[in-house]
Protein backbone atom coordinates (compact mmCIF):
# COMPACT_ATOMS: atom_id res chain seq x y z
CA UNK A 1 0.00 0.00 0.00
CA UNK A 2 1.81 3.08 -1.18
CA UNK A 3 1.61 6.17 1.85
CA UNK A 4 2.23 10.17 0.90
CA UNK A 5 5.92 9.24 1.23
CA UNK A 6 6.09 7.96 -2.01
CA UNK A 7 4.88 10.55 -3.96
CA UNK A 8 6.77 13.09 -1.86
CA UNK A 9 10.12 12.18 -3.84
CA UNK A 10 12.72 14.80 -4.95
CA UNK A 11 11.39 14.85 -8.25
CA UNK A 12 7.52 15.91 -7.28
CA UNK A 13 8.65 18.22 -4.44
CA UNK A 14 10.76 20.17 -7.83
CA UNK A 15 7.52 19.57 -10.02
CA UNK A 16 5.58 21.70 -7.35
CA UNK A 17 8.27 24.44 -7.36
CA UNK A 18 8.11 24.76 -10.96
CA UNK A 19 4.53 25.24 -11.03
CA UNK A 20 4.71 28.15 -7.95
CA UNK A 21 7.67 29.29 -10.10
CA UNK A 22 6.35 29.58 -13.20
CA UNK A 23 2.62 30.79 -12.08
CA UNK A 24 0.46 28.36 -14.28
CA UNK A 25 0.34 24.30 -15.33
CA UNK A 26 0.87 25.25 -18.94
CA UNK A 27 4.28 27.06 -18.07
CA UNK A 28 5.67 24.31 -15.54
CA UNK A 29 4.77 21.75 -18.25
CA UNK A 30 7.04 23.92 -20.86
CA UNK A 31 9.46 23.89 -18.04
CA UNK A 32 9.87 19.84 -17.52
CA UNK A 33 8.97 19.15 -21.08
CA UNK A 34 5.75 17.77 -20.15
CA UNK A 35 2.52 17.73 -21.75
CA UNK A 36 -0.01 20.18 -19.78
CA UNK A 37 -1.99 16.87 -19.24
CA UNK A 38 0.40 14.52 -17.75
CA UNK A 39 1.37 17.42 -15.38
CA UNK A 40 -2.25 17.93 -14.04
CA UNK A 41 -2.45 14.19 -13.22
CA UNK A 42 0.95 13.78 -11.28
CA UNK A 43 -0.10 16.74 -9.02
CA UNK A 44 -3.96 15.38 -8.75
CA UNK A 45 -2.11 12.20 -7.57
CA UNK A 46 -0.37 13.91 -4.89
CA UNK A 47 -3.19 15.75 -3.82
CA UNK A 48 -5.17 12.43 -3.58
CA UNK A 49 -2.11 10.97 -1.41
CA UNK A 50 -2.29 14.15 0.95
CA UNK A 51 -5.95 14.30 0.78
CA UNK A 52 -5.53 17.99 0.18
CA UNK A 53 -6.10 20.70 -2.51
CA UNK A 54 -2.45 22.05 -3.35
CA UNK A 55 -3.26 24.98 -6.01
CA UNK A 56 -6.81 26.92 -6.70
CA UNK A 57 -6.95 25.78 -10.11
CA UNK A 58 -10.40 28.54 -10.43
CA UNK A 59 -8.56 31.17 -12.17
CA UNK A 60 -5.51 31.08 -14.81
CA UNK A 61 -2.69 31.58 -12.46
CA UNK A 62 -1.90 28.40 -10.20
CA UNK A 63 -2.25 30.18 -6.78
CA UNK A 64 -0.70 27.42 -3.68
CA UNK A 65 -3.76 27.00 -1.15
CA UNK A 66 -2.70 27.31 2.25
CA UNK A 67 -1.64 23.77 2.29
CA UNK A 68 0.12 24.25 -0.85
CA UNK A 69 2.07 27.24 0.72
CA UNK A 70 2.78 24.96 3.53
CA UNK A 71 4.17 22.10 1.69
CA UNK A 72 6.39 24.12 -0.63
CA UNK A 73 7.95 25.85 2.43
CA UNK A 74 8.89 22.39 3.74
CA UNK A 75 9.72 21.39 -0.03
CA UNK A 76 12.45 23.84 0.38
CA UNK A 77 14.22 22.46 3.33
CA UNK A 78 13.73 19.10 2.43
CA UNK A 79 15.34 20.15 -0.80
CA UNK A 80 18.12 21.65 0.72
CA UNK A 81 18.79 18.90 3.78
CA UNK A 82 19.19 16.55 0.63
CA UNK A 83 21.79 18.60 -0.72
CA UNK A 84 23.35 19.35 2.38
CA UNK A 85 23.43 15.29 2.54
CA UNK A 86 25.27 15.16 -0.63
CA UNK A 87 27.37 17.18 -0.11
CA UNK A 88 28.64 16.28 2.64
CA UNK A 89 29.18 12.50 1.57
CA UNK A 90 31.39 14.14 -1.53
CA UNK A 91 33.26 16.00 1.02
CA UNK A 92 34.30 12.77 2.66
CA UNK A 93 34.90 10.91 -0.24
CA UNK A 94 37.33 13.35 -1.86
CA UNK A 95 37.90 16.11 0.78
CA UNK A 96 36.74 19.07 -1.06
CA UNK A 97 32.17 19.71 -1.30
CA UNK A 98 30.09 19.11 -3.89
CA UNK A 99 28.74 22.89 -3.26
CA UNK A 100 30.15 25.54 -1.54
CA UNK A 101 27.83 28.43 -0.70
CA UNK A 102 28.83 31.48 0.86
CA UNK A 103 26.71 34.17 2.43
CA UNK A 104 27.77 37.90 2.26
CA UNK A 105 26.36 40.50 3.91
CA UNK A 106 25.14 43.24 1.73
CA UNK A 107 28.13 45.81 3.40
CA UNK A 108 30.52 43.76 2.17
CA UNK A 109 32.64 44.74 -1.15
CA UNK A 110 31.14 42.52 -4.40
CA UNK A 111 34.00 43.40 -7.07
CA UNK A 112 36.60 42.03 -4.03
CA UNK A 113 34.21 39.12 -3.61
CA UNK A 114 34.59 38.47 -7.26
CA UNK A 115 38.23 39.03 -7.24
CA UNK A 116 38.59 35.67 -4.78
CA UNK A 117 36.16 33.77 -6.44
CA UNK A 118 38.11 34.34 -9.88
CA UNK A 119 41.06 32.91 -7.67
CA UNK A 120 38.65 30.40 -6.33
CA UNK A 121 37.72 28.91 -9.97
CA UNK A 122 41.15 29.05 -11.24
CA UNK A 123 41.67 26.23 -8.81
CA UNK A 124 39.59 23.65 -11.34
CA UNK A 125 38.34 22.20 -7.86
CA UNK A 126 35.50 19.94 -8.10
CA UNK A 127 33.37 22.41 -6.08
CA UNK A 128 30.58 24.40 -7.66
CA UNK A 129 30.85 27.71 -5.73
CA UNK A 130 27.19 29.53 -4.84
CA UNK A 131 27.00 33.14 -3.44
CA UNK A 132 23.70 34.67 -1.23
CA UNK A 133 23.21 37.86 -0.47
CA UNK A 134 21.82 38.78 3.02
CA UNK A 135 22.05 41.48 5.10
CA UNK A 136 21.81 42.05 9.00
CA UNK A 137 20.96 38.77 10.73
CA UNK A 138 20.35 37.25 7.87
CA UNK A 139 23.57 36.51 7.23
CA UNK A 140 24.51 34.69 10.00
CA UNK A 141 20.97 32.61 9.73
CA UNK A 142 22.07 31.57 6.34
CA UNK A 143 24.83 29.43 7.80
CA UNK A 144 22.98 28.52 11.19
CA UNK A 145 19.97 27.07 8.66
CA UNK A 146 22.25 24.94 6.62
CA UNK A 147 21.99 27.24 3.24
CA UNK A 148 25.88 28.28 3.58
CA UNK A 149 28.64 27.44 4.47
CA UNK A 150 30.71 30.49 5.15
CA UNK A 151 29.06 33.65 6.29
CA UNK A 152 30.82 37.18 5.73
CA UNK A 153 30.14 40.25 7.39
CA UNK A 154 28.31 38.15 10.42
CA UNK A 155 26.97 40.48 13.07
CA UNK A 156 27.02 38.41 16.05
CA UNK A 157 24.27 37.43 18.30
CA UNK A 158 23.66 36.23 21.91
CA UNK A 159 23.19 32.69 22.47
CA UNK A 160 25.46 31.64 19.10
CA UNK A 161 25.24 28.31 18.46
CA UNK A 162 28.34 25.98 20.08
CA UNK A 163 29.30 24.79 16.48
CA UNK A 164 29.63 27.67 15.02
CA UNK A 165 33.24 29.10 14.97
CA UNK A 166 33.91 33.18 13.97
CA UNK A 167 36.82 35.25 13.89
CA UNK A 168 37.02 39.33 13.58
CA UNK A 169 36.70 40.39 10.06
CA UNK A 170 37.13 44.11 10.59
CA UNK A 171 35.44 47.48 12.25
CA UNK A 172 33.41 49.43 10.57
CA UNK A 173 33.16 53.47 10.99
CA UNK A 174 29.88 54.99 10.32
CA UNK A 175 28.92 58.53 9.51
CA UNK A 176 25.41 59.84 9.59
CA UNK A 177 24.98 60.84 6.03
CA UNK A 178 22.13 63.14 4.33
CA UNK A 179 21.98 64.91 0.91
CA UNK A 180 22.36 68.58 0.78
CA UNK A 181 19.26 69.63 0.07
CA UNK A 182 17.41 67.31 2.77
CA UNK A 183 16.19 69.65 6.30
CA UNK A 184 18.71 68.01 8.57
CA UNK A 185 22.43 69.35 6.24
CA UNK A 186 21.79 72.49 7.60
CA UNK A 187 20.60 72.20 11.33
CA UNK A 188 23.01 72.64 14.17
CA UNK A 189 25.53 69.45 15.02
CA UNK A 190 25.67 67.33 16.97
CA UNK A 191 22.25 66.31 15.95
CA UNK A 192 20.19 64.96 19.01
CA UNK A 193 18.34 61.56 18.37
CA UNK A 194 14.88 63.76 19.23
CA UNK A 195 15.63 65.62 16.11
CA UNK A 196 16.79 62.44 13.51
CA UNK A 197 13.50 60.98 14.86
CA UNK A 198 11.58 63.73 13.50
CA UNK A 199 12.99 62.56 9.60
CA UNK A 200 12.65 59.73 7.82
CA UNK A 201 15.30 57.20 8.17
CA UNK A 202 16.81 55.04 5.00
CA UNK A 203 17.58 51.38 6.05
CA UNK A 204 18.15 48.33 5.04
CA UNK A 205 16.14 45.55 5.47
CA UNK A 206 16.95 42.35 7.30
CA UNK A 207 17.06 39.27 5.13
CA UNK A 208 15.87 36.72 7.82
CA UNK A 209 13.15 35.02 7.28
CA UNK A 210 12.24 33.99 10.67
CA UNK A 211 11.99 35.88 13.61
CA UNK A 212 12.08 40.03 13.99
CA UNK A 213 15.38 40.49 12.51
CA UNK A 214 18.04 43.26 13.57
CA UNK A 215 17.60 47.02 13.82
CA UNK A 216 20.38 49.26 13.95
CA UNK A 217 20.41 53.44 14.35
CA UNK A 218 16.92 53.94 13.74
CA UNK A 219 14.75 55.87 16.70
CA UNK A 220 11.50 54.43 18.04
CA UNK A 221 8.63 55.75 16.43
CA UNK A 222 10.67 57.25 12.76
CA UNK A 223 9.18 57.26 9.49
CA UNK A 224 11.59 54.23 7.88
CA UNK A 225 11.98 53.95 4.21
CA UNK A 226 13.53 50.28 3.83
CA UNK A 227 15.68 49.26 0.64
CA UNK A 228 16.95 45.76 0.24
CA UNK A 229 20.66 46.44 0.40
CA UNK A 230 24.00 48.83 1.25
CA UNK A 231 23.81 50.37 -2.25
CA UNK A 232 19.97 50.86 -2.78
CA UNK A 233 20.49 52.77 0.67
CA UNK A 234 23.22 54.89 -0.87
CA UNK A 235 21.52 55.86 -3.44
CA UNK A 236 18.11 56.96 -1.56
CA UNK A 237 20.08 59.20 0.68
CA UNK A 238 21.87 60.76 -2.25
CA UNK A 239 18.65 61.67 -3.95
CA UNK A 240 17.45 62.98 -0.79
CA UNK A 241 14.75 60.32 0.19
CA UNK A 242 16.13 60.15 4.11
CA UNK A 243 18.91 60.36 6.24
CA UNK A 244 20.98 57.32 7.93
CA UNK A 245 24.40 55.65 8.56
CA UNK A 246 26.65 54.12 6.14
CA UNK A 247 29.84 53.11 6.24
CA UNK A 248 32.89 55.87 5.81
CA UNK A 249 34.38 54.59 3.16
CA UNK A 250 31.22 54.07 1.14
CA UNK A 251 30.10 57.49 1.93
CA UNK A 252 33.73 59.55 1.91
CA UNK A 253 33.74 59.90 -1.84
CA UNK A 254 30.05 61.20 -1.83
CA UNK A 255 31.06 64.06 0.95
CA UNK A 256 34.20 64.66 -0.67
CA UNK A 257 32.40 65.47 -4.01
CA UNK A 258 29.75 67.29 -2.03
CA UNK A 259 26.90 64.75 -2.65
CA UNK A 260 26.17 63.89 0.39
CA UNK A 261 26.86 65.63 3.84
CA UNK A 262 28.11 64.34 6.88
CA UNK A 263 26.78 65.00 10.16
CA UNK A 264 28.21 64.39 13.82
CA UNK A 265 25.32 63.16 15.76
CA UNK A 266 24.91 62.59 19.73
CA UNK A 267 24.95 58.55 19.16
CA UNK A 268 27.90 57.49 16.85
CA UNK A 269 27.98 53.60 15.64
CA UNK A 270 31.29 51.69 15.25
CA UNK A 271 30.70 47.89 14.19
CA UNK A 272 32.35 44.92 14.50
CA UNK A 273 31.96 42.19 11.50
CA UNK A 274 33.29 38.42 11.81
CA UNK A 275 32.95 35.92 9.13
CA UNK A 276 31.77 32.32 11.08
CA UNK A 277 31.40 28.78 10.01
CA UNK A 278 31.65 25.42 11.26
CA UNK A 279 34.21 22.96 11.76
CA UNK A 280 33.32 20.48 13.94
CA UNK A 281 34.54 16.56 14.33
CA UNK A 282 31.48 15.44 13.02
CA UNK A 283 31.60 18.22 9.81
CA UNK A 284 35.08 18.83 9.65
CA UNK A 285 35.92 21.66 7.39
CA UNK A 286 36.41 20.68 3.35
CA UNK A 287 38.90 22.02 1.19
CA UNK A 288 36.85 24.92 -0.24
CA UNK A 289 36.57 26.07 3.54
CA UNK A 290 39.86 25.65 4.45
CA UNK A 291 41.00 27.81 1.31
CA UNK A 292 38.55 30.65 1.87
CA UNK A 293 39.43 31.14 5.78
CA UNK A 294 43.36 30.78 4.52
CA UNK A 295 42.07 34.46 2.13
CA UNK A 296 40.24 35.84 4.81
CA UNK A 297 42.92 35.34 7.40
CA UNK A 298 44.99 38.07 5.33
CA UNK A 299 45.03 41.73 6.54
CA UNK A 300 44.99 42.85 2.81
CA UNK A 301 41.92 40.76 2.44
CA UNK A 302 39.41 41.84 5.29
CA UNK A 303 40.50 45.27 4.49
CA UNK A 304 39.46 44.87 0.95
CA UNK A 305 36.31 43.79 1.96
CA UNK A 306 35.18 46.33 4.25
CA UNK A 307 36.88 49.58 3.11
CA UNK A 308 36.30 48.99 -0.95
CA UNK A 309 37.26 51.94 -3.47
CA UNK A 310 33.91 53.70 -5.08
CA UNK A 311 33.58 55.26 -8.00
CA UNK A 312 31.64 58.01 -7.49
CA UNK A 313 29.02 59.22 -10.42
CA UNK A 314 27.11 62.19 -10.66
CA UNK A 315 23.33 62.12 -9.60
CA UNK A 316 20.75 63.45 -11.86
Amino acid sequence: MQTPRDWLTPEALLMLQTIEQRGSFAAAARALNLVPSALTYRVRQIEDALDVLLFDRSARQAVPTAAGRELLREASRLLDDMDAVANRVRRVATGWEAVFTVALDSIVSRSVVMDLCASFLALGAPTRLRLRYETLSGTLAALTSGQADLAVGVVLEPGLKTDIRHAVLGEIAFVYAVAPHHPLALLPEPLEDAVLQQHRAVAVADSVSRGTGLTIGLQGGQDVFTVPDMPSKLEAQLRGLGGGFLPESLARPYIDSGQLVAKKVHTPRTNTCHFAWRDTPPTPAGQALRWWLDQLQRPATREALLRPVHRVSKQP
